[in-house]
This record gives structure tokens, sequence and C-alpha cells, in this order.
């Protein structure tokens, strides 16, 4: 988005952009739920000459769902919930009859015996939900059981399908979301070191809550790098990728626990700040420094490949901090001080992993 409508888009309200940048991002697994569900619908009825077969556009619905990853894993999930649960329906409401307490028995046994066979989330809701379908509308016995089995099936192959043959592109999501971490934290670093310089708890504070409140997108964006390394290996249109998709991938951890090194350097500075401490003007510097750093970082993840800045370059830059966060500079320093020195020395390791170090070279460039 360029020109005119990236002023457009700016010009709107903050909760009307987030709204429209949700609904951009989620624009493809929207057409592909929509056409899975279509096909399966055809396929079943056309193919199979089922009789409303209304769960095959549910199973491939749910089998992609808006989340990239785990889309395998759905589907199995899918179908075999269903098999447990119609086998106990047919097993048990045969011989004892349906009604209220029937359903009770059921659906406990059919969740149970789902648990025990494995520890998905999605395996004995489609279990309990089956066997309620068997247990209230599909007399056991019957075919329906049967072809509701064989539906769900059909949805989660072809949703399978639709994945593997109009794929997202699996860097895309995964690049943009972790760009938009690093782009929070620089931005809380920079007030971070502004509110020390400034003396100014309140500020110190906000940038604690910047940082804390970053946890939700983390979390999007590991699914995010899970769902891009599955894209990358079941679509054939994507094979060549999967390098790169591994080191995006790769990121997430340092940037994760780069976070979180982040959060205890707000959490000790703001305990000084509201003592009345001055932190040095060297370590307010590299905390400065640190927010520049998250700046490079960002702009290596968003740039294409073979092009600035890259890894390298951002090596190059957190180096430059680590030489001035060196031990000395604890020398004389309280113990409140040295501790936030150690975090920010901690810190740095994981944006030199995050640049493409192996967690031995970074610690070998902090000593």
């Amino acid at each position: 988005m360029t020109g005119w409508p990236r002023r457009v888009f700016a010009a709107l309200p903050a909760p009307l952009r987030q709204r429209l940048r949700r609904l951009r991002l989620s624009m493809l697994p929207i057409a592909q739920c929509a056409l899975a569900a279509g096909l399966a619908w055809w396929v079943a009825i056309h193919v199979f000459h089922h009789i409303q077969p209304f769960f095959a556009p549910i199973a491939a619905v749910i089998s992609l769902g808006l989340a990239l990853g785990q889309r395998w894993r759905r589907s199995l999930e899918l179908v075999g919930g269903a098999i447990i649960g119609i086998l106990i329906g047919d097993l048990i409401i045969g011989q004892i009859g349906t009604g209220s307490w029937q359903i009770i028995v059921v659906v406990a046994l059919a969740m149970t015996v789902a648990v025990f066979l494995d520890d998905g989330k999605m395996i004995p809701m489609q279990a309990a939900s089956s066997a309620t379908l068997v247990a209230t509308l599909l007399p056991p016995g019957g075919v329906a059981g049967f072809h509701r089995t064989i539906d769900a099936l059909i949805g989660g192959l072809i949703g399978l399908l639709v994945s593997v043959l109009l794929p997202a592109n699996p860097a895309t999501r995964a690049v943009r979301d972790a760009a938009g971490v690093l782009a929070d934290i620089r931005d809380a670093a920079h007030g971070l070191a502004q509110g020390l310089r400034d003396a100014d708890p309140e500020q110190v504070s906000a940038a604690l809550e910047s940082a804390r409140g970053t946890q939700g997108a983390i979390n999007t964006m590991r699914s995010d790098m899970r769902g891009g390394r599955e894209i990358a290996t079941m679509s054939p249109l994507y094979w060549s990728s999967r390098e790169r998709i591994g080191r995006i991938a790769a990121t997430a951890d340092p940037i994760d626990n780069g976070v979180r090194n982040f959060r205890i350097i707000a959490r000790r500075a703001l305990a000084k700040s509201q003592r009345g401490e001055v932190v040095r003007p060297e370590i307010i510097d590299i905390i400065s420094d640190i927010a520049d750093a998250f700046e490079t970082l960002r702009a290596m993840m968003m740039a294409p490949p073979g092009a600035a800045p890259d890894e390298a370059d951002a090596a190059r830059a957190l180096r430059s901090i680590a030489r001035k966060a060196r031990r000395e500079l604890a020398d004389g320093s309280d113990m409140s001080e040295t501790a936030l020195l150690a975090e920010i020395r901690s810190l740095l390791v994981d944006l030199l992993m995050v640049a493409g170090l192996r967690r031995s070279s970074a610690l070998a460039t902090l000593r």
C-alpha cells in the first residue's frame, strides 16, 4: 500500500485500521474455506451420492480454519473424533435406547475414549458431537453414521487439497508478525531510554506495559511460523522456500526470549526510577542503541532475500553494542544496576541469535 491509499488508511481511527488489517490478512484463508466447502458438498453429493451431506463442508471449513498451522492435525482429529463418536453411539444407543441419561452416557464415553487415545483439543469435542447425533438424530445400525464419517473424510481431504494447491505464502504472515513484535519492542525501548533520561517513572512504566502487551502478538507469530513451515512442507509450490522458512521459524524462540528479557530490564529500571535512583548515562545509551537494533532486525525480517539489511548487517550492529556493554561497565555500580547490565547482556545474546548466530557464538561475543 503506497501513495494516497496509505495516507487514507493512516487517517482512519486506530480500531478500524486494526479490523481492516485483520481482514486483509484473513482474505486468503476465507477464500480457501469457501472454496473447500463448496467442493466438499459437490463431491459428497455427485460422487458419493450422499443425501444432505452437511458435514462435508463443515469438515472442510474446520480443517482449514483461519489459522495456517496444524491443518493436517485438525483434519485427522476431525475424522478420528467422528469415527469414535459414531462407533460408541452405535454400540451403546442400540443397547440402552435414547433419552437424556443415554446422551450423558454416550457423550461421557466418547470423550473418555478420545482423550485416552489422543491429546488433541478437537478430537474429544468431535467425538462428543458425533455421539450426540447418533443418540438423537441418526438411527443406530443405519448408514447415516457411516456416511457422516465419509463426509468428514471428504471435507478434511478437500480442505487439505485446497491448502496445498492454493496456499498462502508461507513467509508473508510469519515475517509480518515477527516484524510487528520487533517494532513494538523498538518503540518500548526508545520510551524506556527516554524515561530513564528524564527520570520519569510514568514513562518507564508505560514502556513496561507496552512490552507486556506483546504476548498475544508473539503467540500469533509462533502459530504463523509453524503454519508457514507446514505449508512449505506440504505444497510443491513452496518446496524451494523451505530453507528460508526454516530460518524465519528459528527466530521465534530468540524473539520471544528477547521480549521477556526486555520486560525484566524495564521492570528493574522502573524499580530504580521509583526509588529515585539514577541509571548511568552509559547504560541508558546502550538501551537506546538496542532500540535501534530492534529496528535493524525488523528491517532485516521484512527485507527480500538478498536485500539489505541482512543477517550480517544486523549482527555487526549488535556486536558494536555488545562492545559497549562490557562487564567493566558494572565496576562501582550498585547491585541493582549490575543486575540491569546483566539482563541487557542476556538480551543482546537473544538478539544476536535473531540475527542468525548460534547461541555459543552469541555468548562468545559478550565475553
